[in-house]
């Protein structure tokens, strides 16, 4: 048949009704659908839980995802086949640009729930871990808030947007709402609060004051391995069910997600698909920050210096595949036991890195390194080092991204203009090490020992680029072997 005849995916073609819109969410991408869009289709409660799901950059999203009603196919990967379900939970696919739509939503009595996936760098935070306002983004969102030029223009930024829609909820009383940070941040809940009521400070005191009343700030864990989906996939759609579907997302069987913190105007169901609400979540945060979140971030540096483009590709390199089990060994010390099963947790993502039918591009993990290392791997490194030991395997993670950044012209990081300076006026050693460790934590590179550290694990992968896979991290290293 062709591809003129093969009628799209719509709600009518296959008789799934709309949800009222209670949930808004700003970052609408690949993640977002296969896990929050997916645990509200699988709530008991679902048909009460619609979504306005507004993207972040760009609009072609939500163009593509408006002309199918907001529907798309969830392709669930294993390593024995592909399974397929519709999801309907998206009601409505907006362009984040359009703020008067998430104003309007925001503001509505009936939302209940602000959900975000909008990547850790969004959130404005500086070298120290705190948000700032003098960024050239939130700087140029201030001015258009404040009406600096005669008129009120709007935000450019999730959080600037969400701060003027939350004006909006403030001017309406429609009372409480629940903030809900889907990022990968340690206390992304605390972080997504300090960024929304920073600007909002900064702009109207007394709007900083509504929210701290009115605004719930929920912190998460989220886990499911998404790739990006290609052409390949959106023909494996059509060949077997039948159906043109231009927007599919690709994921792996596992998902988790924990929640700790108030709803008060209502959530779905979200435990009838495994979600599980916590009093205490750091030590789940912590377990997925850094053995999985962490391990990815090694292998996108370490896998792409050494040749490879995918997770399962660079676990395949004994290399790279010892480095990430001595990691894994620092970060359990810091764990504890008990509810966390460390072991077997690691066993999982063994299965689930290799899993060589899910392609997570590792160039797709290395976005934006200098603030994904603060929370994955500078705090075993920290751990590790408080308690005598030299933490060489976390310290191994930030040398192979700086030989990362060392060889990239082009980067995405928001900090790239600092990470090319520094690799301007500085050559390779000690002292380039001690400038792009600063970027990464302020001080960082104050420490002479720790620099000396990093400095002579550089070039464990470029060095081994041509070495046979059974090249094992101490041979390649002596000094970044596990330590006593």
């Amino acid at each position: 048949m062709s591809d003129s005849k093969v009628p799209v995916l719509t709600r009518q073609l296959v008789k799934l009704p709309a949800a009222p819109i209670r949930i808004v969410h700003i970052g609408l991408g690949a993640f977002h659908r296969s896990h929050q869009a997916w645990y509200t289709q699988k709530a008991g409660d679902h048909s009460k839980w619609g979504i306005a799901a507004f993207t972040g950059r760009k609009p072609d999203a939500a163009v593509a995802l408006s002309a199918q009603d907001g529907l798309f196919t969830l392709i669930d990967r294993s390593a024995r086949g592909d399974s397929f379900e519709v999801i309907g939970s998206i009601t409505e696919a907006l362009d984040g640009a359009d703020v008067n739509r998430l104003c309007e939503l925001v503001s509505s009595p009936e939302t209940a729930i602000i959900t975000l996936t909008i990547t850790e760098a969004a959130y404005g935070l500086d070298s120290r871990g705190r948000f700032t306002a003098e960024t050239s983004g939130f700087r140029r969102d201030l001015a258009a808030l404040k009406g600096t030029s005669g008129t009120r223009a709007t935000p450019d930024t999730p959080i600037g947007r969400l701060v003027l829609a939350l004006a909006a909820r403030k001017d309406t009383g429609a009372g409480p709402i629940a903030v809900v940070s889907c990022d990968n941040l340690s206390a992304n809940g605390e972080v997504a609060r300090r960024a929304i009521t920073g600007l909002a400070e900064a702009w109207d005191a007394g709007l900083a004051n509504w929210i701290k009343t009115n605004v719930s700030f929920v912190s998460t864990s989220v886990d499911r391995i998404t790739p990006r989906t290609t052409d390949e996939d959106i023909s494996e759609v059509q060949d077997s069910r039948g159906y043109r579907d231009t927007s599919p997302v690709v994921a792996e069987p596992f998902h988790d997600w924990i929640l700790s913190g108030e709803f008060p105007k209502g959530r779905p169901q979200w435990e009838d698909a495994g979600a599980v609400i916590v009093d205490d979540i750091e030590p789940y945060e912590n377990r997925k920050l850094w053995l999985l979140n962490g391990a990815h971030s090694l292998l996108a540096y370490a896998g792409q210096l050494r040749g490879h483009a995918t997770v399962a590709q660079a676990l395949d390199d004994a290399l790279c595949r010892n480095a990430v089990e001595s990691f894994w060994d620092e970060a359990a010390k810091h764990l504890g036991s008990g509810d966390l099963h460390i072991p077997e947790y690691r066993k999982a993502l063994s299965s689930r890195f290799s899993n060589a039918r899910i392609a997570h591009h590792l160039s797709q993990i290395a976005a934006d390194g200098s603030t994904k290392l603060r929370m994955r791997a500078l705090p075993v490194l920290t751990a590790e080092r408080s308690q005598g030991r030299s933490g060489a395997s976390s310290a191994l993670v930030l040398a192979a991204w700086i030989d990362y950044v060392a060889e990239r012209e082009e980067l995405q990081d928001p900090l790239s203009d600092a990470i090319h300076e520094v690799k301007r006026a500085l050559g390779p050693g000690p002292e380039r090490v001690a400038a792009l460790l600063d970027l990464i934590s302020h001080g960082l590179g104050q420490d002479p020992q720790l620099v000396s550290l990093v400095d002579s694990l550089t070039g464990t992968f470029t060095q081994a680029a041509g070495a046979t896979s059974s090249t094992s991290l101490e041979n390649a290293h002596p000094t970044s072997g596990r330590n006593s």
